[in-house]
């Protein structure tokens, strides 16, 4: 590989993407609007739910129960109403997701030592959200009961034996917040998407354009001109990867315990796979418009559903589980994940390291392979 026709390769391709907004456009102000985006809309945390209530029994200790769910962050309570119908007409347009039904005889059971029925009509069409949202529920009630059993055991001068108890510990991200199980994510996902959706243009305009002609007829050899394409995206890539990194931990705060060396050099084996697909996308087809589009919906989609991303591979039917092995992302995202919020090292991540390191071959040797210096 002739180094001076691979640096004269480079620099053209420099030239024609600083001489194109578009491509700058793409290479520099979309990754930072989708961070933005997904980073403060997509949360998988859920707060506030709104709650409607009809308080038939009025009393002061009905008005306690509610107090319980008013002073909690995860519920916010929309309005008092009196009758089923209101309840049911904000649940069918979904101002509220849950409506609590407290009985009139609510204090009188409780006063009297009996179970104290509350009805709670909860939306289930977002089956995930509900179930969360009843698990608030359950907590809220939980802590209510606890408080309730011990002032009636004080009023007699006795104490509350409890046989067990449960003390949870969580590591690695101890307020679970959504966001830092998010935000590196998006980085793999951003340095996928614009990657291969960058280079996957940029043998199909040589196509179009008539170009591609004349450089198969000087003595550039197909190696040295896929690298000299290869070459500015790749500075490209790492640009919009330090910019992703930068913002992760400045704009949207999110922690980091590893080594800083060790993700810039897995971000770079991953990169140059991401890359290398767009190029091998591009040399099987001659049309931007085609490359463009396969780009996406080989990349974009198995990314964002099969990576782990957002949904946790275990739960897939084993058929998808085995298909997610051939998605270079999963490992990336394990590998970012794992130094961002566990500061796992080299010897922890070296198996999915070593699978990058393979893909990333396998796509350069088929890139190479495939692209041949014929006019047709």
């Amino acid at each position: 590989m002739n180094l001076r026709r691979v640096r004269a390769i480079s620099r053209k391709e420099f030239i024609q993407v600083l001489r194109d907004p578009r491509s700058l456009g793409l290479a520099i102000v979309i990754p930072v609007v989708l961070l933005v985006l997904f980073g403060f809309a997509l949360t998988l945390d859920v707060d506030n739910v709104p709650l409607a209530i009809w308080n038939q029994d009025g009393s002061k200790t009905s008005r306690d129960f509610i107090l319980n769910f008013k002073n909690s962050r995860y519920f916010k309570i929309i309005g008092y109403y009196n009758n089923y119908r209101d309840l049911q007409s904000l649940l069918d347009h979904s101002t509220a997701m849950m409506a609590m039904v407290i009985p009139k005889d609510f204090s009188r059971y409780l006063d009297s030592a009996q179970v104290a029925p509350v009805q709670l009509l909860v939306d289930g069409s977002d089956s995930n959200t509900a179930t969360i949202a009843m698990g608030y529920v359950r907590s809220v009630v939980a802590g209510y009961n606890v408080r309730l059993i011990t002032t009636s055991l004080d009023k007699l001068g006795l104490n509350l034996v409890t046989p067990a108890e449960f003390r949870p510990r969580i590591w690695f991200n101890p307020n679970l917040l959504s966001k830092y199980f998010i935000i590196p994510g998006l980085i793999a996902i951003i340095i996928m998407i614009i990657s291969a959706l960058l280079t996957s243009l940029t043998v199909a305009r040589e196509w179009e354009r008539g170009t591609m002609e004349q450089l198969i007829s000087t003595p550039v050899k197909p190696i040295e001109l896929i690298f000299g394409k290869f070459i500015p995206y790749f500075v490209i890539g790492f640009f919009d990867l330090i910019l992703a990194v930068v913002m992760s931990l400045y704009l949207f705060m999110v922690p980091f315990c590893g080594s800083m060396l060790l993700l810039f050099i897995s971000s770079s084996i991953f990169l140059v796979a991401a890359l290398m697909t767009g190029i091998m996308i591009s040399i099987t087809s001659k049309s931007q418009l085609m490359a463009s589009q396969i780009a996406i919906l080989s990349t974009f989609i198995p990314t964002f559903l099969l990576s782990g991303f957002m949904y946790p591979i275990y739960n897939m039917p084993k058929a998808i589980q085995l298909v997610t092995y051939f998605i270079p992302a999963r490992y990336y995202i394990t590998i970012i994940r794992g130094i961002y919020l566990k500061g796992n090292g080299i010897s922890v991540l070296w198996p999915q390291v070593l699978v990058m390191c393979v893909f990333a071959c396998v796509v350069v040797t088929i890139a190479v392979r495939k692209f041949k210096k014929k006019v047709a």
